[in-house]
């Protein structure tokens, strides 16, 4: 099965970072020995690629074709060049439906572009702007965001855990059929373009290299991870990852905290390292 291996996808949150949303030191020795193999290791996120350099840098992730996957496979972006090799995004005229939503219930909402996050004032602010690091925060009122074709990655919705846990059941069938709703942390919901899952982004990064999906070990904990980690050759979930996301992986590691990513790469990976 290993020689089968290719790729290897990780999502940041609760998998491969720790509480302390650091990469420990036993999870970047071994993944810098995997790419180092000639195995591909690839960051998963819902953030922009500035937002995670740090962590790019961290594993060595910066030759020619290294890629990455953000807005949760609404973009999959060189690390060097800054090219996207795929990207699907949604247009101003699709941002209303969540905004007519948030705004009655006085719910904080964030809209990104693939460049900068618009913190809508028309409401309160959300939790959004201390969670995520290393991208500009600007703030607009909702009729004066850039319209037209002007490409939107995503909406969001950063409210504490336990609100957050109540309004779920409360969405909009509507907006269920429209977007891709997913909810990436406890006090994060997301509103991606139909069809914009990890395992959309990994699809036409995998065909990029002549792979396929049974080439691809993945690594996750939340619904964002559902798609990559059911696609997978190998879908990997930490211990502390959702029992939904859980039920469908073909393997358990253990934490986050507990270097869980490490801990199943080393027994699977113990003949090339």
């Amino acid at each position: 099965m290993i020689k089968m291996i290719k790729m290897i996808a990780l999502d940041l949150d609760n998998t491969l970072l720790n509480s302390d949303k650091e990469i420990s030191p036993r999870n970047e020795k071994i993944l810098r020995q995997l790419h180092q193999a000639g195995i591909k290791v690839v960051l998963c996120t819902g953030r922009p690629i500035n937002a995670i350099w740090n962590y790019i840098e961290q594993l060595g992730l910066t030759a020619p074709d290294d890629f990455t996957i953000n807005f949760n496979g609404g973009l999959v972006v060189n690390n060097v060049t800054k090219q996207p090799l795929f990207s699907m995004g949604l247009k101003a005229a699709d941002l209303k439906l969540v905004f007519d939503f948030a705004h009655e219930h006085d719910y904080s909402l964030d809209v990104l572009d693939f460049n900068r996050v618009y913190e809508i004032m028309d409401m309160p602010r959300g939790l959004y702007k201390g969670t995520v690091k290393h991208i500009e925060f600007v703030d607009a009122k909702f009729a004066e965001l850039p319209q037209g074709d002007h490409p939107y990655a995503k909406m969001v919705m950063a409210i504490p855990a336990e609100r957050l846990k109540k309004i779920i059941p409360t969405i909009p069938v509507e907006l269920r059929e429209y977007f891709t709703v997913v909810q990436s942390q406890p006090h994060i919901l997301e509103y991606l373009p139909k069809g914009v899952d990890k395992a959309t982004g990994l699809k036409h990064l995998l065909d990029h290299f002549g792979l396929d999906f049974s080439n691809l070990m993945t690594f996750g904990d939340a619904d964002n991870d559902l798609g990559m980690i059911k696609a997978a050759g190998d879908g990997v979930v930490m211990a502390n990852g959702l029992p939904e996301v859980k039920a469908v992986a073909d393997h358990l590691t253990t934490s986050n905290d507990e270097d869980g990513v490490a801990d199943y790469l080393e027994k699977k990976f113990a003949t090339l390292l």
